[in-house]
Formats: C-alpha cells, sequence, structure tokens
C-alpha cells in the first residue's frame, strides 16, 4: 500500500584512488593492491549508489583526466581514497575540474602492521594518512571545501600479499567509518533528488503567516527543486476527470490505511465521518493523485481561503486524507502551503526515515513532554498504530470542514528538521533528536507525538525559539541528526542541531 509513486534516485557517486607513479616499478602488486582496495570500497557502495570508479590517478595528467570523467559521468559526490602517498599535485586538478564536492578516505587496510616482517612497500600500502593532511592544506588553498573519513578500510579478508591481517570488517574503527560513508552517499541522495524536483505550490499562503512566506527564485537557487504554481481549477480539472471506479479505489485504500472512528467522546466538534464525507475524501484523494501525475509533483504546498460555500471551498474540505495517502508515497504535502517545510519532509521523505507535518500543539509539564503534531497531513508510513480518520466541524481557526487524521509516530528515538529562513535569504537548517513516548494524546481530530527532549521542555523552547525557527518542522523516526548535517553541508545552508 505504500507503494512510492515515483521510484527514489539513486546519488551517482564518483571514486578514485590515489598513489605515486614513482612507487610503481619500486614495488612489485602495490599497485594491484591499491586498485583492489578501491575495488572493495566501490563494491561495498553499490546498494546506495551509481557509482563510477576512474581507478588509479597517479600524476597531474591523470587527474585532469579523472576531472572531465566525472564530469561527463555528472557525479553527485567523489570520494577520493587515500591509497597510499601521493603528492597533492597529482589530486588537485580532479577537482578544480569537477566542481563535485569531495570526501577523502583515509582508510588504512589493517588495525596493525606487523612489524617485525614489514617491508617499505608493505607500509606504504598502509600509509594513507601520510598524503591526508596535504591533500587538505591543498583543498584549503584552493578554495575547494572538503570532508575527511578517518578509520579502518573494513575488508572481510586479508590479500595474499599482506603480511599482516586485514580482515577489520568487524572493528568499531571500521563500523564507524563506514557509518559515515553511509551518510555522506545517502545525503547525495537527497541533493541529487531535490535537483531533479518539482514542487507544487497550491492556491496561496496562509494570510499573516510571516515565517512561512518564501521567495521561489530563492528556494530553487538554494536547493535546485522547481515550483509549480498552481491553481484550485488545475485540481478541479483533474476532480471532473474521476470515475465510479476511481473512487471505489480511493475508498478501499482508505479503508485499508485509516481506522474509521466514531464520535469524539470529548470533542462536540469531532464526529465520526459520513458516508457523504468519505466518498468525497475519496474523490478528492483520486483527483489529487491525477494532478501529481499530470503535473509529475514530488511534493506539495497546498492552503486555500475562498468566499463562504464556493465549490473550492467545498473541494479544500477532502484535502487532508488525500495529502497523507500522497505523503506515505513518496510525495510529501505540507499545508497552510508551507512550502519550507515541504521541503524539509521531502529530505525526510528521501532518506526513509518519514517527514510528517507537525508544530508544538501543548506542552505536558507532568510528563516533561511536547506533543507535536498538526490536523494533518501525516506520514502514515511512520505511524505507531493504524491511524484514525475523524469527521472535523472545523480546522482549528481555519475556514472548512472535513475529514481529518488522527495519529502518533512510534514510540522510540525520533528527529525533527526545521526549514527557516534568515535575514540574508539563506535557507537554515534547525535538527532535533528526541524520543517519542507512549504517552496519551487528544481525541481531536489532529496528529499528536509526545516527544520528550534531553532537557525540560522550557529549556528546549528556549534553544528553539532562539533559532527562529519556521513553526513547523518534519517529523521522522529514528535519530539523524548526522545525515542531516551533512545533507546542509552539501547544499550549502547554515545549520544547528540542538542539544
Amino acid at each position: 500500500m505504500l507503494q512510492q509513486l515515483k521510484p527514489r534516485r539513486k546519488p551517482v557517486i564518483g571514486i578514485y584512488t590515489c598513489g605515486l607513479k614513482a612507487y610503481w616499478s619500486q614495488f612489485e602488486g602495490l599497485k594491484e593492491r591499491l586498485i583492489e582496495y578501491g575495488k572493495f570500497i566501490d563494491q561495498k557502495m553499490r546498494d546506495q549508489a551509481e557509482v563510477k570508479n576512474f581507478g588509479l590517478v597517479d600524476d597531474e595528467i591523470k587527474a585532469r583526466a579523472a576531472g572531465e570523467w566525472f564530469n561527463q559521468q555528472n557525479v553527485d559526490l567523489i570520494f577520493c581514497h587515500c591509497g597510499t602517498y601521493v603528492t597533492s599535485a597529482c589530486i588537485l586538478p580532479v577537482h578544480q575540474i569537477c566542481k563535485a564536492p569531495v570526501v577523502v578516505l583515509n582508510l588504512q587496510p589493517a588495525a596493525r602492521i606487523n612489524y617485525a616482517k614489514t617491508t617499505t612497500g608493505e607500509w606504504l600500502a598502509h600509509c594513507g594518512a601520510c598524503v591526508a593532511p596535504e591533500i587538505s592544506n591543498a583543498f584549503n588553498r584552493g578554495g575547494i571545501p572538503f570532508h575527511i573519513v578517518n578509520g579502518l578500510l573494513g575488508l572481510d579478508y586479508t590479500p595474499e600479499i599482506s603480511l599482516t591481517d586485514e580482515n577489520t570488517a568487524k572493528r568499531p574503527e571500521a563500523v564507524r567509518a563506514w557509518e559515515k560513508i553511509s551518510d555522506w552517499i545517502r545525503a547525495a541522495g537527497v541533493i541529487s533528488t531535490l535537483k531533479h524536483s518539482r514542487f507544487g505550490f497550491l492556491g496561496g499562503s496562509y494570510s499573516g503567516m510571516l515565517d512561512l512566506y518564501s521567495d521561489f527564485a530563492m528556494l530553487q537557487a538554494q536547493t535546485g527543486i522547481h515550483v509549480e504554481i498552481l491553481e484550485m481549477c488545475d485540481l478541479d480539472r483533474n476532480l471532473r476527470a474521476v470515475t465510479d471506479k476511481d473512487i471505489r479505489e480511493k475508498l478501499d485504500e482508505i479503508k485499508e490505511m485509516f481506522e474509521i472512528s466514531g464520535d469524539s467522546p470529548s470533542d462536540p466538534l469531532v464526529k465520526r465521518p459520513t458516508d457523504e464525507q468519505l466518498n468525497w475524501s475519496a474523490k478528492v484523494a483520486a483527483a489529487q493523485e491525477r494532478m501529481v501525475r499530470a503535473y509529475d509533483l514530488d511534493a506539495l504546498a497546498y492552503y486555500y481561503h475562498g468566499s463562504e460555500g464556493n465549490d473550492y471551498e467545498k473541494l479544500q474540505s477532502g484535502f487532508i486524507v488525500g495529502h497523507s495517502l500522497l505523503t506515505a508515497r513518496g510525495v510529501p504535502c505540507a499545508g497552510e502551503a508551507d512550502i519550507k517545510t515541504a521541503l524539509a519532509m521531502k529530505i525526510c521523505d528521501t532518506l526513509g526515515i518519514g517527514g510528517s507535518f507537525c508544530e508544538i500543539v501543548v506542552t505536558d509539564y507532568e510528563d516533561g513532554t511536547i506533543l507535536i503534531g498538526h490536523d494533518g497531513p501525516f506520514h502514515i508510513g511512520i505511524a505507531g498504530a493504524k491511524p484514525i480518520l475523524r469527521g472535523m466541524g472545523v480546522y482549528h481557526g481555519k475556514k472548512g470542514t472535513g475529514v481529518s487524521v488522527e495519529a502518533k509516530v512510534k514510540s522510540g528515538p525520533i528527529t525533527t528538521l526545521n526549514v527557516t529562513q534568515t535575514i540574508d535569504g539563506k535557507l537554515k537548517f534547525i535538527i532535533s533528536e528526541t524520543e517519542a513516548t507512549d504517552g496519551p494524546i487528544m481525541a481531536i481530530g489532529n496528529t499528536q507525538t509526545p516527544a520528550r527532549f534531553k532537557c525540560d521542555p522550557d529549556t528546549y523552547m528556549d534553544k528553539w525559539f532562539a533559532e527562529a525557527p519556521t513553526h513547523h518542522c518534519a517529523l521522522a523516526i529514528g535519530h539523524h541528526s548526522s545525515v542531516l548535517e551533512k545533507v546542509g553541508i552539501l547544499l550549502d545552508l547554515p545549520t544547528v542541531t540542538l542539544e
């Protein structure tokens, strides 16, 4: 039921191994050994990425050729594998020609050399750390941003040529290194996805919510997304094309995904959804999916405010259910036309960690938690239990009625990503890692998740509000500050992780 509407993109990752050409005639087997290490790294990355391995770069001529080749391959990120010592003049041209971000890999093959038997050639196969500082100096002076991963290579065997044990796959130094490498690849996948994404902006911004207003040109310039401005008539046109068969199929999908509630035990505005409301939500959901396919959308921000009782007011009353279904299938939808939070949700969804639309609901000082949620949309893929559909008399302060989603995410580690904008027009990430508890929530047709932060609620809010956030955020399952920070780095955006 959660099959993606569009397949997820794999990033294109470049890799090369560096070494000094003068060594090959002096030390038999060294060149082939380093190439073997590079192929191991290549193969280990292939589950996450489309890998383009140039092979060995051992002089400035090869470096220029590598830079040109990586440009032709349109790589999203390059890993420079320090095989052994090399002069930095053999490395810099790669990255002067190809401007893709670069991560230097200082991955030693063995945890410890065999001191009694090691030869010069053997030592050279383990001395990648020798060149790493020289490369970093050359990059810095060349104005090339870079990052370094240090650790063990993580082979699960020992090459025949080796004089020591190179089976280090389970050592913590290898595990940590590969976790970092994986995060860089995942972050590159986000950047690649955004560069090929079309975000719909349906209707208009909620009047007066100044934090949500955004410059579409700024969004494209800083993230690569295209913003397609849509009107309610575009959705209405797709609504008119919906068939009875489409409605029946959507109703089946809704009943499979959601629990249909009775009347709220506490709120007289919240009732069991009527058959008419459910049928309308199903028809609108079918139209929403048609529109997403027609405009090839990857995300959507939406809000509509019109005269009392007009057809578009009725149309927007069916939004939340369909937008929750789209969010679960890889097209995140953000209400109140908050396109920056749609961006945050898309980033989380691309990483496979959810990304539900949230704001602060209320603080529980007795429990030490902050409830975060909204009247929708909800990311069904991270629900702790089957989400509940409730009929709404009014959407807390906003015009319109309809069916809304009541749910909370799975208990356990969660991460929030807030995308805000600074005084100089720069997007900014605010990241928090916390824990979702199984505490009580209100039966008012809103998504709500109790979150217990590392500090008390007031201290956390002091820190969060001081960063001038947008009042919405994306909620994801698991702790993911490491990879989200790398997304911020690759986008060249200021990023803050709150403790």
